[in-house]
């Protein structure tokens, strides 16, 4: 029999396996969100034909994972969906043009309000400190996690009933269901209203291709963001980031070559995790990412990366400030001015807005040149002249990167002087014997980047063929994977032992 005292212990470590850690916010690839998901399913089949119980039930579970990613912020989530749903409502009954104008602009000063406070008070007041010559101390403002996403998403509602494309829901259920869903709340992909509502009160169908495409999704994220990214950034690329200086220009570039496949696996696999559950769920959401290094131009690649945000900064910024009705000159600043703000919304920093400002001017000057020699639009460019366009487009995404990840200027300027003057080709050897590790996962994420899209699609339908157990297996050793990789940090999983 086990003592008082023993018991005790046993209830504290339960508790704090359930309560919000601020060391180890929940996420997709975590050991208590897996066991927590399989508990899920279970209820979530049982209430299938009871509709409003199982909204009632999944909103619930959305909350309490996003108390385990943020704490008591949830109540963040809770404001702006209440707020945003009778505003929406106050829009479709209101006739006359200036009001309804009001009350979307109420919307946008609540969600953008939220944003900016949370996210950008320290980097403003110290902006202006800077300016005027005075000096500011930073507050402590607890940043809370998925904030840009859920108040985007919620903002495209509002803005869409205001553009009257959609009608507003008539249930707080339906709507808090939606702003919440767990899949994409904290990472996306940033879901359109339009698109996911009609799907709340459908009867749950998941059919065997779903089914199998989910759990395809679901391995393939997994390995993407918890085995590639989470190994090479550990093993290698932040060490080179954190101290470009002391190692040579190959090493350099070979880390940013590293950081460009691990932002894409650990960006594109949680998204690749997010539609997989949805579709477990009977949920579809569209595709975020499409291989965007085949890219042949910088318009093309913002076609296939984080397509959930570049079409919404399309359709709710870019066309908002006049998109390409207004002539040359107003369309290139349009495109600047909407990637600066992109920047912007990424971090509160300043290598950020030069991020966002080298794409918006790269953007620019490629519908220049478009113009110039009559390309036409949906033309796309092949053999020799798309291979050395993809060449041309990767490595400006990637120097554009180097200024992305180093959170200040100097950092990225001693790495360029790294690459561009101490290159030293000679050490490449050494450097793939001692990480050959790291070099083996690289060579195999840009491998499986670059393969025909025909090979993905019959990889997919080779898992959606699998037996049941086939599935299954699949899924537990991928999970094996992961929880060997979390448990051992820094291990290369090739030793891992059945």
């Amino acid at each position: 029999m086990w003592s008082i005292d023993e018991l005790n212990i046993d209830l504290n470590r339960l508790r704090d396996i359930f309560t919000y850690d601020p060391q180890a916010p929940m996420i997709f690839s975590s050991g208590i969100f897996l066991w927590l998901f399989a508990a899920f399913i279970v209820v979530y089949l049982l209430l299938q034909r009871r509709a409003t119980a199982r909204l009632l039930f999944v909103t619930l579970f959305s909350y309490y994972f996003y108390y385990k990613s943020s704490g008591s912020y949830f109540f963040l989530l809770a404001l702006v969906t209440v707020t945003d749903f009778f505003l929406a409502r106050l829009m479709d009954r209101t006739i006359t043009p200036w009001r309804r104008k009001a009350w979307v602009v109420v919307s946008l000063l609540i969600n953008l309000g939220l944003l900016f406070y949370f996210k950008y008070t320290n980097f403003l007041c110290d902006f202006f400190a800077s300016l005027t010559g005075g000096t500011f101390t930073a507050m402590d403002i607890f940043l809370p996690v998925g904030i840009s996403f859920f108040t985007f998403q919620s903002l495209s509602y509002t803005i869409d009933v205001y553009r009257k494309e959609i009608k507003p829901l008539t249930n707080l259920l339906d709507y808090a269901f939606y702003v919440s869903f767990f899949p994409q709340l904290v990472a996306g992909p940033i879901v359109r209203a339009k698109d996911f509502i009609p799907q709340i009160r459908r009867p749950l169908f998941v059919s065997n291709e779903m089914f199998g495409r989910g759990i395809f999704l679901i391995v393939s994220g997994l390995f993407k963001k918890a085995i590639i990214s989470d190994y090479i950034s550990i093993n290698f690329v932040e060490r080179i980031f954190d101290n470009p200086t002391l190692y040579s220009g190959v090493e350099n570039l070979m880390g940013v070559y590293g950081y460009a496949l691990q932002i894409y696996c650990d960006f594109s696999g949680y998204s690749d995790m997010a539609i997989g559950i949805a579709l477990l769920l009977g949920f579809h959401f569209n595709i975020n990412f499409d291989s965007p290094y085949k890219s042949a131009s910088i318009t093309e690649f913002w076609r296939r990366w984080h397509i959930s945000l570049s079409s919404w900064l399309r359709d709710y910024l870019y066309i908002s400030l006049g998109g390409n009705r207004k002539g040359k000159i107003r369309q290139y600043a349009n495109l600047i001015i909407t990637m600066f703000l992109g920047g912007l919304w990424h971090g509160a920093s300043w290598n950020f807005v030069f991020w966002g400002m080298l794409h918006g001017v790269a953007l620019a000057l490629h519908k220049f040149w478009m113009s110039i020699i009559g390309h036409k639009k949906g033309e796309h460019s092949h053999g020799i002249r798309r291979f050395f366009g993809i060449l041309i487009t990767f490595h400006f995404v990637c120097f554009c990167w180097i200024f992305f990840r180093n959170a200040d200027f100097s950092t990225s300027i001693d790495m360029l002087k790294q690459i561009f003057t101490t290159f030293r080709p000679q050490l490449f050897p050494q450097l793939l014997t001692g990480y050959w590790e790291v070099f083996a996962l690289m060579g195999l994420g840009y491998f499986l980047h670059f393969v025909p899209d025909s090979w993905e699609h019959a990889c997919t339908k080779t898992v959606i063929r699998l037996p049941l157990l086939g599935k299954a297996v699949l899924m537990i050793v991928m999970v094996y994977l992961v929880i060997q990789m979390k448990s051992s940090e820094i291990q290369p999983f090739i030793y891992f032992q059945f």
